[in-house]
């Protein structure tokens, strides 16, 4: 699916016009004007829509919804703004888009799953779910500063997360919503709180199951066969039960990894013995592509480089395999790590909140990290600001190098942000000057919880991730799904005390009470997790050949920001500890997509800047 949203004008209509004539079969709602409203590519299943007099009002995306339910809804609201309350009334994951009034809202969600960019083309504010496609109707270019940033491991922080790769074009805020006037002018509304961590344990449970129930059960609807992943561990195996028995084919999956020590597969079989109906399916590594695999392809998505490019050929292959096997929706449990695994960062919290049950949490993290007593009290009575620590911690110490073990829990606002080896001294003091002058302008953090912040950007890293393999997988004609990231699901998880679900001997406590009687108690009680580093080694050794192409004439080195020479040497001979990896992944991700953008967009001037 993708679309676009326009204003009920005349340059409205010549936008859309222009969209015909690249893609002959675009589809339309219209205006009660009758000029075009939503146009755009998708499925019957795909989107909900409704009028009530000049009212409108779509869902686009998966939602269970009736066309005299919508009609209702819109029908009763008194103003535009109520409507970014829907997604705590109607489950699922969706696009909301609606006019009153001629004037237009546009809405995506929290998690990111459902993004929504906008810009202005031939004087109007237009809304789309993906970037590239509004950069194609202003013909914009790469924003070589944002390109640079997005070189840093393990990833960008907020709110450079957010920034747009194309010029001209951003996304909405978290819980924003894009208001369109009749006369094209955009404005940028800022969504309402996120929900005190303040429900015990006890209580908000039951909320989670629900919610979680909820976002299942409007993927199971209408469905004969599911495809699923059942790694063994606690997300999938807790989406799997969930789904099971509501569609006459659950089928689920798991690859192996090639690390003798891992044991996804043997929890996952264990699981699937439990569930009703199930046909499993385990894969060897051997019998997968490897990480790294086909990066030398071009990718049609254009929004910006794939965070998971290195899994590109998993996905691909994951997706014709299902497809063959007649799914058509395929479940994950992407996001139940970023909502039920409780960051260290929370003990900074905790310590201001309830001093001597943090105490405890403290020996308890030190007994199991093996946190050093000076670093973890520096940390825990750290009160810089989340500007300062931007701008200074995270912009001085940009070389410094990855570190394997950590000392503390957390130190400052998030986790050490670093730039390659390989980078140019012009990158990193591109992106040291970046990020000095986001601090300038005195940035809030996502939440004045660091805890509380860094778990909602990790949400949102999710979401974007999931949002960007969907599009992969579609190409085989099955969608990903991942009920976590849903916003329903992500409030109910973001009102729990954190207090209660913080515990070194416990993994996962909150997930565990939510899906007490739904999943079975041995399965509950997997406390490891796999660790893929042995794999990724193989991957670079297995396509060796094919990255050290990728290094020769490199994009990124055309424009000032790679060492090309450093980095086939690392390729040559990677580091022996796995976290020096981490920032491969982001270097070679935007390579590829420079390198798409160049053979997609050949008369843009992005295509120009890239190929020079």
């Amino acid at each position: 699916m993708r679309f676009f949203v326009v204003p009920d004008n005349s340059e409205g209509a010549l936008l859309a016009a222009s969209l015909h004539t690249r893609w002959p079969d675009l589809r339309v709602l219209p205006h009660d004007s009758g000029r075009p409203w939503v146009v755009g590519r998708w499925q019957d299943e795909e989107v909900r829509w409704a009028a009530a007099g000049a009212r409108r009002i779509a869902l686009l995306g998966r939602v269970q919804a009736s066309a005299p339910w919508l009609t209702e809804y819109i029908a009763g609201q008194r103003d535009l703004g109520a409507l970014a309350d829907l997604r705590r009334e109607l489950p699922g994951s969706y696009h909301t888009a609606a006019v009153m009034d001629r004037v237009v809202f546009v809405q995506g969600d929290l998690s990111t799953v459902r993004e929504v960019f906008h810009g202005r083309a031939l004087g109007v504010t237009v809304a789309a779910d993906r970037p590239d496609g509004l950069a194609e109707l202003t013909d914009a270019g790469i924003a070589e500063e944002a390109l640079a940033v997005r070189l840093l491991a393990p990833a960008v922080p907020w709110p450079l997360s957010e920034d747009c790769l194309w010029e001209g074009i951003q996304a909405l805020p978290p819980g924003g919503h894009l208001l369109i006037g009749p006369d094209g002018r955009g404005h940028v509304a800022c969504g309402r709180p996120l929900p005190a961590p303040e429900v015990p344990l006890a209580e908000g449970a039951p909320r989670v199951r629900e919610a979680l129930t909820g976002a299942v059960r409007v993927r199971t609807h209408g469905q004969k066969t599911l495809s699923a992943d059942l790694s063994g561990g606690m997300d999938s195996t807790s989406v799997c039960f969930l789904a099971a028995g509501r569609v006459d084919r659950l089928l689920t999956v798991v690859c192996e990894s090639g690390d003798p020590a891992g044991d996804d597969g043997r929890w996952a079989a264990l699981a699937a013995t439990s569930l009703p109906g199930a046909e499993h399916t385990s894969y060897r590594a051997e019998d997968c592509p490897r990480y790294f695999t086909g990066l030398l392809d071009t990718d049609p998505d254009l929004e910006a480089p794939l965070p998971s490019v290195h899994t590109r050929a998993m996905v691909l292959d994951q997706a014709r395999r299902m497809a063959a096997a007649g799914s058509t929706r395929h479940l994950t449990g992407h996001g139940g790590d970023e909502l039920f695994l409780p960051t260290p960062a929370y003990l900074h919290d905790l310590l201001r909140r309830r001093p001597l049950r943090a105490l405890g949490q403290v020996r308890a993290g030190r007994a199991v990290h093996r946190w050093r007593t000076g670093p973890t009290v520096a940390a825990l009575l750290d009160r810089t600001s989340y500007a300062d620590w931007l701008g200074h911690e995270v912009g001085w110490n940009l070389r410094n190098p990855i570190r394997g073990v950590n000392a503390a829990p957390l130190s400052g606002w998030g986790p050490a942000y670093r730039m390659p080896a390989w980078a140019t001294s012009e990158a990193v003091h591109s992106v040291r000057h970046t990020l000095r002058q986001v601090a300038r302008a005195r940035p809030a953090p996502l939440s004045p919880l660091r805890g509380r912040h860094l778990t909602v950007h990790q949400i949102r890293q999710g979401g974007d991730l999931v949002r960007r393999i969907d599009r992969l997988s579609a190409r085989h004609g099955v969608t990903i799904e991942a009920p976590f990231l849903d916003d329903q699901v992500v409030e109910a998880a973001l009102a729990l005390d954190y207090a209660d679900c913080l515990r070194a001997d416990r993994y996962k406590p909150a997930l565990v009470e939510a899906m007490r009687g739904v999943v079975p108690r041995r399965s509950l009680g997997r406390r490891s997790k796999a660790e893929f580093s042995a794999d990724i080694y193989a991957g670079l050794r297995a396509n060796r050949r094919e990255l050290l192409e990728l290094c020769d004439g490199m994009r990124l080195a055309s424009l000032g920001l790679v060492d090309a020479a450093a980095l086939r040497a690392v390729v040559l001979s990677p580091p022996p500890i796995s976290l020096e990896l981490l920032p491969l992944l982001n270097t070679f991700a935007c390579e590829v997509w420079l390198r798409s953008v160049g053979t997609s967009r050949p008369r843009s001037r992005a295509a120009s800047e890239a190929g020079r």
